[in-house]
C-alpha cells in the first residue's frame, strides 16, 4: 500500500481482515494524507446510520440524481459497483474496526433543483475520536489545517459548528464553546494537543488505530520511486527510506494511494487551464501530494485520464500568512453562505452565487475571468457579519483579527470606496452592487444569482435570518474583505481503472498486480461534483473492494 489517506487506509484494513499480509508505505513525516484535513463526510447512499435515523429512499433514486449530475460522464459499470459496494463498506467498518459514523440526515445533496436530489440522508460523517486512544501513534498522525481550527481545537460540524458560531448570541452556546475550549486548554496543558478528534481527522485517527489493530506494518518516511516489474507483473515497489533504498517486494498486488497531483506543477500546466495562462495554484491537500502514484502507474502502462469535465476538486482559497512566515491555503467552504457576504471580480461585480458549491463557485469564476487577466476574486461583508461568523482565517468575536490586518490578508475600510481603494477593486461599480445585493436582501429574493433557492444553500447559511438564510444587508462599517484565489480540495483526474480498481493500460486491459484507490484513480463522478463525501464515499469504497478482488483472486 502506497499512501495512507482514506483510500489506502481503508484498503490495508480490509485486506488484513481477509488474512493479508500488508505493509503501508506513507512518503510524508505522518499518516493521514488529505484525509486528515478534510471534513471527514462520505456520500454513501443506503447507508447504515442514516436508515437507523430513520431515513429510507427507493433504491435507484441515487442513480438517478447521479445520471441528472454527471451526464454523459456516468459510467454504469463503476457507478453500480459504488452504489453496491458502498454500504456494504461502511457496515463493515463500522461493524469490525475502531471506525464509527454519525448520520448525515439533514445534509443535501449540492444540486437541490435536479432529479433524484435529496434534503438529506446520503451523508454520513466520522464519529469524534478521544485521540488518546491512539497512544503512541498520536504524534504519527497528521494534523488539521492550522486556520481551520481555533488555537488547534478542531470544531465538528453540525451542533458543534453552530454553538460557536452562536457563542456570543446564546447562553448555551457560550457554555458549550467554554466547556470545549476549557478542556481543550487541560489537553494541550498536558498532552501538547487537543485529544478531541473531529472531521476527517478523526477519520484518519480511526483507521490509524484499526490498522493499527490489525498488526499492519505502517511505515512513515517512506517515498516510492519506482515499481518493480516482473514479466510484465507489478512485483513491488524501489522506496527511498531514513537508511537509504530499499526494496520491498508485493507477492499479491501494489495499491496506489498517493492522494492525486495538487501540488504537481507539470501536470498542472498540462490540465490546469488557468495555470497554463498564468494563474498559480494553490491546493488545499497537503504539499507531499505531487503526483507520484500517477508517474508510477504510467511507468507500469497505466494511462491518466485527460478527459473528465473538470481535472480536480475546485475550491475557492485564501492564502493566510503565518507567524513563523509560511503561508496556509485556507478553502472558503463554510462562510460564502451566510447572509451579508458577496463575491466580487476587480470589476466590482457580482459574478456567482456564493451559496453554491465550492466547485461551482469556481467555475463560474473562471468564465468570468477574461483572458489574460489573473483569476481571483474578493469576498465582501461589513463589520456585522465579521463579528458573526468570520471570514476565512480570521474567526468571529472576540477572536483578535489585528495579525490578519497587519499583514493584510484581512482588507479593512470605512467605507466601501475606501475598501475598494484598499483591494484594487472599481469602486463605483462595488457600491452599485453592495446596492443591489442590500435590495434584495429587504426582500429575501436574490434576483440576479437565486441565492438561497436550494436546500444545500440554505443549510449553510443561517437559520436565524429571514425570509432568506442567506441574504443580509452589507450596511455596517467598517467593511472587510479577503483575496480568494483557484484552488482544489484535491485532484479528479487519475488513473484510468475499473469496477474493481485495476489500473488499465492505453488497450484497456488491467496491468497485472496494480490498483489504484483515492484520488489516484480517476474519478467516478467525471469531473463533477454531486455532494459533499464524493471523494471520500470512493476512496474508501474502492479501496474496499480492491482489497476483496486481491484476497479472492491469486494473480491480481
Amino acid at each position: 500500500m502506497i499512501g495512507s489517506g482514506a483510500a489506502g487506509l481503508a484498503a490495508a484494513i480490509t485486506a488484513a481482515s481477509r488474512r493479508l499480509r500488508v505493509l503501508v508505505a506513507e512518503k510524508a513525516p505522518q499518516f493521514g494524507g488529505t484525509t486528515a484535513y478534510s471534513g471527514g463526510w462520505l456520500w454513501v447512499p443506503h447507508n447504515h446510520a442514516v436508515r437507523a435515523d430513520g431515513f429510507e429512499e427507493p433504491e435507484d433514486a441515487p442513480r438517478m440524481y447521479l445520471r441528472a449530475v454527471l451526464g454523459n460522464q456516468y459510467d454504469d459499470r463503476k457507478i453500480d459497483a459504488y452504489l453496491h459496494a458502498a454500504p456494504r463498506m461502511a457496515a463493515f467498518f463500522a461493524g469490525q474496526t475502531a471506525v464509527k459514523f454519525l448520520p448525515g440526515s439533514s445534509v443535501p445533496d449540492f444540486h437541490g433543483h435536479l432529479p433524484g436530489a435529496v434534503k438529506g440522508g446520503r451523508s454520513m460523517v466520522a464519529a469524534p475520536y478521544d485521540g488518546r486512544e491512539l497512544g503512541p501513534l498520536l504524534p504519527r498522525l497528521r494534523q488539521p489545517i492550522p486556520e481551520t481550527t481555533l488555537c488547534g481545537m478542531g470544531i465538528a460540524a453540525g451542533a458543534d459548528l453552530y454553538h460557536f458560531l452562536h457563542a456570543t448570541r446564546t447562553f448555551a452556546s457560550f457554555l458549550h464553546v467554554a466547556r470545549r475550549f476549557g478542556r481543550h486548554l487541560a489537553q494541550r496543558l498536558r498532552h501538547g494537543r487537543g485529544m478531541q478528534l473531529v472531521n476527517g481527522n478523526a477519520l484518519a485517527a480511526r483507521l490509524l488505530r484499526s490498522a493499527a489493530d490489525l498488526n499492519i506494518g505502517l511505515h512513515e518516511n517512506l517515498e516510492a520511486k519506482r515499481l518493480i516489474i516482473e514479466q510484465g507483473r507489478v512485483a513491488g515497489a524501489l522506496f527511498n527510506a531514513p537508511h537509504g533504498p530499499c526494496a520491498i517486494r508485493a507477492r499479491r498486488a501494489v495499491i496506489l494511494a498517493t492522494g492525486g497531483f495538487p501540488h504537481d506543477a507539470l501536470r498542472q500546466q498540462t490540465l490546469f487551464a488557468h495555470v497554463r495562462a498564468g494563474t498559480p495554484h494553490a491546493s488545499a491537500a497537503p504539499m507531499e501530494n505531487n503526483g507520484a502514484g500517477l508517474r508510477l502507474g504510467e511507468q507500469a502502462g497505466g494511462q491518466v485520464r485527460a478527459d473528465l469535465v473538470d481535472a480536480a476538486a475546485w475550491a475557492p482559497v485564501s492564502l493566510p500568512p503565518r507567524r513563523d512566515g509560511s503561508v496556509g491555503r485556507y478553502p472558503h467552504l463554510i462562510d460564502r453562505a451566510k447572509p451579508g457576504l458577496i463575491a466580487v471580480t476587480a470589476d466590482g461585480r457580482r459574478f456567482v452565487n456564493e451559496a453554491g458549491p465550492y466547485h461551482d463557485f469556481m467555475r463560474a469564476l473562471f468564465a468570468a475571468t477574461p483572458t489574460g487577466r489573473s483569476v481571483a476574486a474578493w469576498l465582501i461583508c461589513d463589520f456585522r457579519f465579521l463579528h458573526r461568523y468570520g471570514l476565512g482565517a480570521v474567526k468571529p468575536f472576540p477572536v483578535p483579527k489585528g495579525f490578519y490586518l497587519r499583514t493584510g490578508y484581512l482588507k479593512r475600510g470605512n467605507s466601501l470606496a475606501a475598501l475598494a481603494a484598499a483591494c484594487g477593486i472599481d469602486a463605483a461599480a462595488l457600491a452599485d452592487s453592495v446596492a443591489t445585493h442590500n435590495a434584495d436582501a429587504a426582500s429575501g429574493e436574490d434576483r440576479a444569482f437565486g441565492r438561497g433557492g436550494t436546500p444545500f444553500q440554505r443549510a449553510g447559511g443561517d437559520a436565524r435570518i429571514s425570509p432568506n438564510p442567506c441574504l443580509a444587508p452589507i450596511a455596517t462599517p467598517p467593511f472587510y474583505a479577503v483575496k480568494i484565489v483557484p484552488g482544489s480540495l484535491g485532484t479528479f483526474a487519475g488513473l484510468n481503472t475499473d469496477e474493481h480498481a485495476r489500473v488499465l493500460d492505453a488497450a484497456g486491459q488491467p496491468v497485472p498486480g496494480l490498483f489504484a484507490v483515492g484520488n489516484d484513480m480517476a474519478s467516478i463522478m467525471g469531473g463533477h461534483y454531486p455532494s459533499g463525501g464524493i471523494t471520500l464515499g470512493p476512496a474508501m469504497t474502492f479501496g474496499w473492494l480492491a482489497a476483496h478482488f486481491i484476497a479472492d483472486h491469486q494473480e491480481s
